[in-house]
């Protein structure tokens, strides 16, 4: 009868052991990519980058890589020579820059024709 209870006993033991020993996989983590094993620096910014837009009626307030700049400031070498909602204008000497607080999205006008097929529910 002990031999019967010792088996069982030593099963349960050994069993939470031999999965520890497994890696637990999370399945909410995204595959990983070709090379990406090894954990990868973020690429340093090229240039100014502009990270907030402040704009009352009273004054247009920019932060450009870390530093506030206001409409017609100087920011490195260059002038700010504009700030819109999603938008500055450095103006250096020989060229002129726009930064984007959304680098890849650029702000398109509608036009009439598509605004009344959109107002009517219609899609083109």
């Amino acid at each position: 009868m002990n031999r019967a209870l010792l088996f069982p006993l030593v099963l349960c033991l050994a069993g939470p052991a031999a999965a520890q020993r497994q890696t637990l996989v999370d399945p909410t983590r995204p595959p990983m990519a070709l090379g990406e094993s090894q954990a990868r620096e973020p690429a340093a910014p090229t240039g100014p980058k502009l990270q907030s837009v402040l704009i009352s009626p009273t004054r247009r307030v920019a932060v450009i890589s870390g530093s506030t700049v206001v409409q017609g400031g100087k920011y490195g070498g260059a002038t700010v020579t504009s700030i819109t909602e999603g938008a500055v204008l450095l103006r250096y000497a020989d060229r002129k820059e726009t930064l984007r607080l959304i680098p890849d999205v650029v702000k398109r006008e509608r036009r009439a024709e598509d605004a009344m097929h959109l107002d009517k529910g219609f899609s083109r």
